[in-house]
């Protein structure tokens, strides 16, 4: 059994924001499993369903992002996990738009909330990182991440968010690196090989 967070700010107001891509990749994954539906539960709300043979809580704190580790320790002491059963999935300025990358561990690099879900379960939970781009200086961040994605930018987060819910089998199977590697090639897929040319039969 896994917890699945993803990191937001509850209300309409802030749905397209940057700052929430976590939800919207948790949506996409309800939807692609066909969790059950949602409710609220653990300062939160919560679905559940199958990927694969795991059993999954899809959880979207509603504590805003600053106190997201409230939600995450509950659902956590609820069902009697550890922080390796948990994978978070928030927004990441050091990535560019539309790339991903995961990790387990380490740091919360400035991000309010995994400094939340460290003071509450300790670092060692997996993070799937989705690129949102930096400003390029630090005091214009606080108004980024708040800002919606302008209207250019929804067809990657859509195509980004639905590639990570199609790989989820992977990483909730514990396989990190084939995650990756479907999320990659979902989003920028090979070019088809072409038929190799044959000559032309003599006359």
């Amino acid at each position: 059994m896994r917890i699945v967070a993803g990191l937001g700010n509850p209300g309409s107001r802030y749905a397209g924001n940057r700052h929430n891509i976590g939800f919207m990749a948790l949506s996409a994954i309800a939807r692609r499993w066909r969790f059950g539906p949602w409710r609220e539960k653990f300062h939160g709300q919560v679905a559940d369903g199958l990927i694969g043979d795991e059993k999954i809580v899809a959880l979207a704190p509603l504590t805003y992002m600053n106190e997201s580790g409230q939600a995450i320790a509950a659902a956590m002491r609820f069902y009697k996990l550890t922080p390796g059963d948990v994978i978070v999935i928030h927004d990441e300025l050091e990535l560019a738009p539309g790339k991903m990358r995961v990790k387990t561990g380490g740091g919360a690099a400035g991000h309010n909330g995994l400094k939340s879900i460290d003071a509450h379960i300790g670092p060692d939970y997996h993070r799937v990182r989705l690129g949102i781009g930096h400003p390029g200086v630090k005091h214009l961040v606080h108004n980024y991440v708040l800002q919606d994605f302008p209207k250019a930018d929804e067809p990657w987060v859509e195509k980004l968010v639905d590639a990570v819910a199609e790989a989820m089998p992977a990483l909730v199977a514990g396989d990190a690196n084939g995650f990756m590697n479907k999320v990659t090639l979902t989003i920028n897929p090979p070019p088809p090989r072409r038929a190799p040319e044959t000559a032309a039969p003599e006359k």
